[in-house]
């Protein structure tokens, strides 16, 4: 179960890596460059307070996991 638990932080990272590349490229900088109000004030709450919180959460619990945090040998 502990090797399970690796691979899927290993995964967690991954998919962090993928969520940031992602919502940069599809959602913030393309928003951040637009001419229009609404799309610059989405784009800044996409990139400055979402995207480092969800990237930061994933990227943080796959790290523990891969390291083995979560076995039943620390409790």
């Amino acid at each position: 179960m502990d090797s399970i638990k690796k691979i899927l932080g290993i995964v967690w990272m991954a998919l962090a890596a993928a969520i940031l590349f992602y919502g940069l490229k599809v959602f913030g900088l393309p928003k951040l460059a637009s001419d229009h109000q609404e799309d610059v004030v989405f784009g800044s709450i996409i990139v400055f307070i979402l995207l480092p919180i969800v990237v930061g959460g994933m990227a943080v619990f796959g790290w523990y996991s891969l390291k083995g945090e979560y076995s039943k040998e620390n409790k």
